[in-house]
Protein backbone atom coordinates (compact mmCIF):
# COMPACT_ATOMS: atom_id res chain seq x y z
CA UNK A 1 0.00 0.00 0.00
CA UNK A 2 0.92 3.47 -0.35
CA UNK A 3 2.36 5.61 2.34
CA UNK A 4 0.40 8.95 2.92
CA UNK A 5 0.50 11.36 5.30
CA UNK A 6 -2.81 12.97 5.02
CA UNK A 7 -5.16 12.40 8.40
CA UNK A 8 -8.18 10.70 7.74
CA UNK A 9 -9.96 12.94 10.38
CA UNK A 10 -13.69 11.64 10.06
CA UNK A 11 -11.98 8.60 12.57
CA UNK A 12 -11.71 10.46 15.93
CA UNK A 13 -10.75 7.63 17.95
CA UNK A 14 -7.58 6.83 15.21
CA UNK A 15 -6.85 10.52 15.45
CA UNK A 16 -6.41 10.64 19.22
CA UNK A 17 -4.48 7.76 19.16
CA UNK A 18 -1.99 9.21 16.31
CA UNK A 19 -2.01 12.47 18.44
CA UNK A 20 -0.78 10.59 21.51
CA UNK A 21 2.08 9.49 19.69
CA UNK A 22 1.08 5.55 19.59
CA UNK A 23 3.23 3.03 18.12
CA UNK A 24 4.07 3.30 13.89
CA UNK A 25 1.71 -0.28 14.10
CA UNK A 26 -1.21 2.13 14.65
CA UNK A 27 -0.01 4.76 12.16
CA UNK A 28 0.29 2.11 9.23
CA UNK A 29 -3.12 0.37 9.83
CA UNK A 30 -4.34 4.10 8.53
CA UNK A 31 -1.09 5.30 6.88
CA UNK A 32 -0.47 2.07 4.92
CA UNK A 33 3.03 0.02 5.46
CA UNK A 34 5.24 0.89 2.26
CA UNK A 35 5.95 3.37 -0.19
CA UNK A 36 4.39 3.05 -3.93
CA UNK A 37 7.20 1.92 -6.22
CA UNK A 38 8.19 4.37 -8.56
CA UNK A 39 7.63 7.16 -6.35
CA UNK A 40 9.92 9.77 -7.31
CA UNK A 41 12.40 11.13 -4.83
CA UNK A 42 11.81 14.51 -3.35
CA UNK A 43 14.27 17.34 -3.00
CA UNK A 44 15.56 18.55 -0.08
CA UNK A 45 15.91 22.29 -0.04
CA UNK A 46 17.62 25.09 2.00
CA UNK A 47 15.62 28.26 1.58
CA UNK A 48 15.88 31.90 2.29
CA UNK A 49 12.45 33.16 4.50
CA UNK A 50 13.12 36.59 4.19
CA UNK A 51 12.23 39.20 6.70
CA UNK A 52 9.50 39.04 9.17
CA UNK A 53 6.12 38.67 7.72
CA UNK A 54 7.05 39.91 4.41
CA UNK A 55 5.57 39.94 1.54
CA UNK A 56 2.11 40.44 3.33
CA UNK A 57 2.83 43.22 4.86
CA UNK A 58 4.67 46.09 3.98
CA UNK A 59 7.52 45.79 6.90
CA UNK A 60 9.79 48.70 5.61
CA UNK A 61 12.87 46.31 5.15
CA UNK A 62 14.21 48.16 1.90
CA UNK A 63 12.87 48.81 -1.49
CA UNK A 64 9.67 46.25 -2.00
CA UNK A 65 10.91 45.63 -5.50
CA UNK A 66 14.17 44.14 -4.21
CA UNK A 67 11.90 41.29 -2.79
CA UNK A 68 10.45 40.33 -5.93
CA UNK A 69 13.06 37.35 -7.06
CA UNK A 70 12.30 35.49 -3.77
CA UNK A 71 8.86 35.50 -3.98
CA UNK A 72 9.10 34.48 -7.90
CA UNK A 73 11.14 31.54 -6.86
CA UNK A 74 9.22 30.71 -3.93
CA UNK A 75 6.04 30.70 -6.15
CA UNK A 76 8.06 28.66 -8.90
CA UNK A 77 9.10 25.76 -6.07
CA UNK A 78 6.45 23.69 -6.11
CA UNK A 79 6.30 23.40 -10.25
CA UNK A 80 10.22 22.69 -9.93
CA UNK A 81 9.37 19.26 -7.95
CA UNK A 82 9.56 15.62 -9.67
CA UNK A 83 5.37 15.52 -8.54
CA UNK A 84 2.95 17.22 -5.98
CA UNK A 85 4.18 16.17 -2.31
CA UNK A 86 2.75 13.94 0.05
CA UNK A 87 3.54 16.22 2.82
CA UNK A 88 6.82 19.13 3.49
CA UNK A 89 9.09 18.54 6.61
CA UNK A 90 10.65 22.21 7.76
CA UNK A 91 13.79 22.78 9.58
CA UNK A 92 12.79 26.17 10.90
CA UNK A 93 15.20 28.39 12.22
CA UNK A 94 13.31 29.76 14.78
CA UNK A 95 12.82 26.66 17.41
CA UNK A 96 15.34 25.20 19.42
CA UNK A 97 14.53 22.64 22.15
CA UNK A 98 16.58 19.84 23.92
CA UNK A 99 16.33 17.20 21.39
CA UNK A 100 14.40 17.05 17.82
CA UNK A 101 10.95 17.89 18.77
CA UNK A 102 7.72 17.85 16.23
CA UNK A 103 4.70 19.12 16.19
CA UNK A 104 1.85 16.67 16.81
CA UNK A 105 -1.58 18.76 15.96
CA UNK A 106 -3.54 17.70 13.36
CA UNK A 107 -4.79 21.43 12.72
CA UNK A 108 -1.81 23.51 13.76
CA UNK A 109 -2.05 27.23 15.01
CA UNK A 110 -0.52 29.94 13.82
CA UNK A 111 2.56 31.31 15.94
CA UNK A 112 3.74 35.13 15.15
CA UNK A 113 6.98 34.91 16.58
CA UNK A 114 8.19 38.07 16.19
CA UNK A 115 7.47 41.78 17.41
CA UNK A 116 7.01 45.10 15.64
CA UNK A 117 5.19 44.78 12.88
CA UNK A 118 1.94 47.00 11.34
CA UNK A 119 -1.16 45.06 13.42
CA UNK A 120 -1.73 43.22 10.05
CA UNK A 121 1.33 40.69 10.54
CA UNK A 122 -0.61 39.41 12.93
CA UNK A 123 -3.84 38.38 11.47
CA UNK A 124 -1.87 36.30 8.59
CA UNK A 125 -3.04 32.85 8.06
CA UNK A 126 -2.10 29.77 6.90
CA UNK A 127 -4.65 27.10 7.52
CA UNK A 128 -2.59 24.06 5.96
CA UNK A 129 -3.22 20.36 7.81
CA UNK A 130 -0.83 18.57 9.79
CA UNK A 131 0.83 15.96 9.55
CA UNK A 132 0.70 13.45 12.68
CA UNK A 133 1.24 10.53 10.92
CA UNK A 134 4.55 11.91 9.41
CA UNK A 135 5.57 12.96 12.78
CA UNK A 136 5.31 9.07 13.88
CA UNK A 137 7.57 8.28 11.10
CA UNK A 138 10.45 10.83 11.66
CA UNK A 139 10.44 9.80 15.15
CA UNK A 140 10.56 6.07 14.31
CA UNK A 141 13.86 6.87 12.02
CA UNK A 142 15.15 9.34 14.42
CA UNK A 143 15.04 6.41 17.21
CA UNK A 144 16.65 3.58 14.33
CA UNK A 145 19.78 6.47 14.22
CA UNK A 146 19.95 6.49 17.63
CA UNK A 147 18.38 9.76 18.54
CA UNK A 148 15.85 10.79 21.03
CA UNK A 149 12.94 12.96 19.83
CA UNK A 150 10.27 14.53 21.48
CA UNK A 151 6.54 15.69 20.29
CA UNK A 152 4.73 18.94 20.84
CA UNK A 153 1.06 18.94 20.42
CA UNK A 154 0.47 22.80 21.01
CA UNK A 155 2.90 24.36 19.14
CA UNK A 156 1.94 26.46 15.86
CA UNK A 157 3.71 27.36 12.43
CA UNK A 158 6.33 29.70 13.02
CA UNK A 159 7.13 32.76 10.11
CA UNK A 160 10.01 30.32 9.22
CA UNK A 161 7.46 28.00 7.91
CA UNK A 162 3.95 29.87 7.35
CA UNK A 163 5.87 32.96 5.19
CA UNK A 164 7.71 31.13 2.82
CA UNK A 165 5.36 28.01 2.49
CA UNK A 166 2.45 30.44 2.05
CA UNK A 167 4.21 31.66 -0.81
CA UNK A 168 5.02 28.87 -2.47
CA UNK A 169 1.60 26.74 -1.27
CA UNK A 170 -0.88 29.42 -1.17
CA UNK A 171 -3.80 26.73 -0.78
CA UNK A 172 -2.04 25.29 1.84
CA UNK A 173 -3.24 22.11 1.27
CA UNK A 174 -0.39 19.63 1.78
CA UNK A 175 0.34 18.10 5.30
CA UNK A 176 3.13 20.30 6.92
CA UNK A 177 4.98 19.18 9.99
CA UNK A 178 7.87 21.30 11.28
CA UNK A 179 11.10 20.09 13.29
CA UNK A 180 12.98 21.92 15.90
CA UNK A 181 16.69 22.12 15.94
CA UNK A 182 18.24 21.45 18.55
CA UNK A 183 20.14 23.03 21.10
CA UNK A 184 23.72 23.58 21.23
CA UNK A 185 23.35 23.96 17.17
CA UNK A 186 26.10 21.31 16.94
CA UNK A 187 26.19 21.03 13.08
CA UNK A 188 27.23 17.14 13.33
CA UNK A 189 24.24 16.67 15.45
CA UNK A 190 21.82 17.91 12.88
CA UNK A 191 23.47 16.42 10.10
CA UNK A 192 23.17 13.23 11.37
CA UNK A 193 19.75 14.15 11.71
CA UNK A 194 19.36 14.49 8.36
CA UNK A 195 20.86 11.23 7.05
CA UNK A 196 18.29 9.53 9.70
CA UNK A 197 15.77 11.58 7.79
CA UNK A 198 16.75 11.14 4.25
CA UNK A 199 14.65 7.45 3.36
CA UNK A 200 11.59 10.28 3.84
CA UNK A 201 12.46 11.71 0.37
CA UNK A 202 11.46 8.52 -1.79
CA UNK A 203 8.33 8.58 0.36
CA UNK A 204 7.06 11.64 -0.91
CA UNK A 205 8.23 14.28 1.62
CA UNK A 206 9.52 17.18 0.52
CA UNK A 207 12.41 18.65 3.36
CA UNK A 208 13.18 22.00 3.38
CA UNK A 209 15.29 23.78 5.90
CA UNK A 210 14.19 27.41 6.36
CA UNK A 211 16.30 30.00 7.68
CA UNK A 212 19.02 32.83 5.54
CA UNK A 213 22.38 32.26 4.04
CA UNK A 214 23.31 35.38 6.14
CA UNK A 215 22.16 36.60 8.72
CA UNK A 216 23.34 39.30 10.59
CA UNK A 217 21.18 41.90 11.28
CA UNK A 218 23.42 44.42 11.76
CA UNK A 219 25.12 43.23 8.51
CA UNK A 220 22.94 43.82 5.92
CA UNK A 221 24.00 46.99 3.64
CA UNK A 222 26.49 47.37 1.22
CA UNK A 223 28.94 47.06 4.10
CA UNK A 224 28.23 43.44 4.55
CA UNK A 225 28.08 42.26 0.88
CA UNK A 226 31.45 41.48 0.50
CA UNK A 227 31.64 39.14 3.38
CA UNK A 228 28.29 37.67 2.39
CA UNK A 229 30.08 36.90 -1.26
CA UNK A 230 32.66 35.42 0.40
CA UNK A 231 30.44 32.99 2.72
CA UNK A 232 28.39 32.43 -0.10
CA UNK A 233 30.94 31.32 -2.71
CA UNK A 234 32.32 28.66 0.33
CA UNK A 235 28.61 27.72 0.63
CA UNK A 236 28.36 26.50 -2.59
CA UNK A 237 31.98 24.86 -2.80
CA UNK A 238 30.95 23.09 -0.10
CA UNK A 239 27.70 21.73 -0.73
CA UNK A 240 28.69 20.76 -3.90
CA UNK A 241 31.61 18.06 -2.04
CA UNK A 242 31.09 14.54 -2.49
CA UNK A 243 29.05 13.47 0.51
CA UNK A 244 32.06 13.09 3.40
CA UNK A 245 33.69 16.01 1.83
CA UNK A 246 31.01 17.76 2.11
CA UNK A 247 29.91 16.67 5.47
CA UNK A 248 33.38 17.78 6.50
CA UNK A 249 33.23 21.06 5.49
CA UNK A 250 30.19 21.64 6.79
CA UNK A 251 30.35 20.46 10.30
CA UNK A 252 33.47 23.12 10.48
CA UNK A 253 31.50 25.61 8.83
CA UNK A 254 33.60 28.72 11.31
CA UNK A 255 36.28 28.28 9.32
CA UNK A 256 34.69 29.53 6.47
CA UNK A 257 35.39 32.69 5.13
CA UNK A 258 33.42 35.22 7.22
CA UNK A 259 31.64 33.18 8.84
CA UNK A 260 30.86 34.69 11.68
CA UNK A 261 30.57 37.98 10.24
CA UNK A 262 27.75 36.31 8.30
CA UNK A 263 26.55 34.05 11.30
CA UNK A 264 27.06 35.90 14.48
CA UNK A 265 25.09 32.87 15.58
CA UNK A 266 24.20 30.14 13.43
CA UNK A 267 20.49 29.07 13.56
CA UNK A 268 19.55 30.59 10.45
CA UNK A 269 22.33 28.15 9.02
CA UNK A 270 22.04 25.43 10.83
CA UNK A 271 18.12 23.92 8.84
CA UNK A 272 20.76 23.98 5.82
CA UNK A 273 22.66 21.31 7.88
CA UNK A 274 19.70 19.08 7.87
CA UNK A 275 19.13 19.07 4.70
CA UNK A 276 22.84 18.26 3.23
CA UNK A 277 22.58 15.22 5.56
CA UNK A 278 19.78 13.89 4.18
CA UNK A 279 20.78 14.79 0.44
CA UNK A 280 22.76 11.62 0.51
CA UNK A 281 24.93 11.53 -2.93
CA UNK A 282 22.51 13.86 -4.80
CA UNK A 283 23.95 16.58 -6.36
CA UNK A 284 23.85 20.09 -5.25
CA UNK A 285 22.59 23.35 -7.27
CA UNK A 286 21.81 26.58 -6.12
CA UNK A 287 18.51 27.69 -7.83
CA UNK A 288 18.39 31.02 -5.89
CA UNK A 289 20.88 33.50 -5.63
CA UNK A 290 20.35 37.29 -5.43
CA UNK A 291 21.11 40.50 -3.29
CA UNK A 292 18.61 41.51 -0.35
CA UNK A 293 19.24 43.88 1.74
CA UNK A 294 22.32 44.48 0.31
CA UNK A 295 24.01 41.60 1.33
CA UNK A 296 24.06 38.17 -1.35
CA UNK A 297 21.22 35.06 -0.05
CA UNK A 298 21.19 31.97 -1.69
CA UNK A 299 19.42 28.45 -1.79
CA UNK A 300 20.86 25.30 -2.10
CA UNK A 301 19.08 22.56 -3.62
CA UNK A 302 19.51 18.41 -3.51
CA UNK A 303 18.05 16.17 -6.21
Amino acid sequence: MERTYALDMSNDPTRRALLAGTTAAAACAVAGGSVTPGTARQPAIYLPHGGGPWPFVDVGFGDRAQWDGLRAWLEALPASLPEPPKAILVISAHWEEPVPTLMTSASPPMLYDYYGFPPASYTITWPAPGAPLLANRVSELLAAAGLPSATDTERGFDHGTFVPLKVAWPGADVPTLQLSLVRGLDPSVHLAIGRALAPLRDEGVVILGSGMSFHNMRGFGPAGRGASEAFDAWMAEACAQPTEERDRRLSRWTEAPAARACHPREEHLLPLMVVAGSAGGDPASVPFRDQLLGVLVSAVRFG
